[in-house]
């Protein structure tokens, strides 16, 4: 579920939310760019490395991102297609041993262990509440670690998205409300909506918004 770009957002046909995400990853060679997310990027390369999750991890490039920057990573996505590429690309990195790769359905699953950096990059799915998946990710970092949620904000997204009016998407108030940043064990690092530009499917450019969250777990 890793979205790199507009809100284009898969997994509302029948059938599992395997079978769905399979369908699409099979539709094309490629899905996403092969670049990590920007604000992936921005918010965590000052970080120092330890263990890492990452949630929805799609063809891999941001696991592959933080292992090469030293992170152990668990990668966990629904999608098998997405991860026999994911592990391709690592191991064309030289990576493949920084990376463990899971398949799992983040509606249901819920990690047995906690990590020193959890990211859960624009995980949009009508199959995918986002309260539970932010709910899951906050619980799976370990003392002094890190949350890193990014999403795309419902009144930045890109007028080809189609998606306007969507409960899919959350604004940073929405998300402080629900994890209860206020009054919880978290110190708020980073709490914002970011421009970004990206390009459209004709070749158009529009300027969104992405819902930005770093926080550390005291």
């Amino acid at each position: 579920m890793k979205h790199d770009g507009d809100a284009h957002v898969f997994g509302a046909g029948g059938g599992s939310a395997a079978e769905i995400w399979d369908e699409k990853y099979r539709g094309k060679p490629q899905v996403w760019s092969g670049n990590p997310n920007p604000q992936l990027v921005l918010e965590a390369s000052a970080l120092e490395p330890g263990t890492a999750l990452d949630l929805g991890c799609g063809e891999g490039a941001d696991a592959i991102w933080l292992a090469g920057r030293g992170w152990t990573v668990t990668a966990v996505d629904v999608s098998a297609v997405a991860l026999e590429r994911a592990a391709a690309h690592a191991a064309e990195a030289g990576l493949q041993d920084r990376i463990t790769w899971q398949e799992r359905d983040l509606a249901t699953w819920r990690p047995a262990e906690r990590f020193g950096l959890v990211s859960a990059q624009f995980l949009h799915s009508p199959l995918l509440p986002w309260r539970d998946s932010v709910a899951s990710a906050a619980a799976a970092v370990a003392p002094g670690g890190t949350l890193l949620v990014v999403g795309h904000h419902p009144q930045g997204l890109a007028p080809w998205s189609g998606h306007a009016g969507s409960d899919m998407f959350f604004t940073p108030e929405e998300l402080a409300a629900e994890l209860s940043l206020d009054r919880g064990p978290w110190t708020v690092n980073v709490l914002a909506s970011r421009e970004r530009t990206v390009p459209g499917p004709d070749g158009q450019e529009a300027t969104i918004l992405d819902t930005v969250l770093r926080c550390s777990r005291e």
